[in-house]
């Protein structure tokens, strides 16, 4: 019951704040919710958001929330207040959250001709839980808002960022006792509060598996 009121009153919220940049009005137009609204304890940097990022180009522009369904919206809120009870003066940094299926077939095809297709969800298939509003990239950040060390970058594509690797990377040296205990605490609390990882990116976190994603909600075009 708490779990559907707190949804029900981040649906409510979103629609009552008036928002100014285009994605994010489209956003709420699709009944998205911005997170960082809700909690402002969340730090965001959305990187696609600038030129750091995998493309060195921005992908997307007029938005400055964190964008989610509502049903994934209530799950990274719990999972900051699960790191803030564990950690209080660590916060989650969002990296990205909500973006149309028309952002995703443009990052296919820069990734296509990066030769990097492996990294990023075909749209031909159906694309990514990012424009379900139900992903969400993802990490831990201290008082001072610097990241903590995860072993890679965000947007790495190699071994180290693949989380069925960590047990090797530590033993060969690749990366350091504090990189595996940050990237376990990370998702630890994400899947407490009812996250879903992938092999290959440490960051990145589903609400829900695509099969669910496609009969329950609606593909942000």
């Amino acid at each position: 019951m708490k779990q559907r009121i707190l949804v029900l009153f981040i649906f409510i919220f979103t629609f009552a704040q008036g928002k100014t940049e285009g994605l994010d009005r489209y956003f709420a137009s699709k009944g998205l919710t911005d997170v960082s609204r809700m909690d402002t304890s969340i730090h965001v940097l959305l990187k696609y958001a600038t030129t750091d990022n995998l493309f060195n180009k921005a992908v997307y522009t007029g938005i400055k929330g964190i964008w989610l369904h509502p049903d994934a919206a209530s799950k990274l809120i719990r999972a900051q207040k699960l790191l803030k009870e564990k950690h209080p003066a660590y916060s989650l940094i969002v990296y990205d959250a909500a973006r149309p299926a028309s952002v995703q077939k443009k990052m296919w095809d820069l990734a296509r001709s990066a030769n990097q297709t492996n990294y990023v969800s075909n749209p031909a298939k159906g694309g990514s839980l990012h424009s379900y509003g139900m992903a969400v990239d993802v990490t831990i950040v201290d008082r001072g808002g610097k990241p903590l060390p995860m072993g890679s970058p965000f947007d790495y594509f190699g071994e180290k960022a693949h989380i069925n690797k960590e047990d090797v990377l530590l033993q060969s040296g690749k990366i350091s006792p504090e990189e595996y205990a940050n990237r376990r605490l990370l998702r630890q609390i994400m899947q407490q509060a009812g996250f879903r990882t992938i092999l290959y990116e440490w960051w990145h976190f589903n609400a829900c598996s695509r099969e669910e994603a496609r009969k329950k909600y609606i593909l942000i075009d």
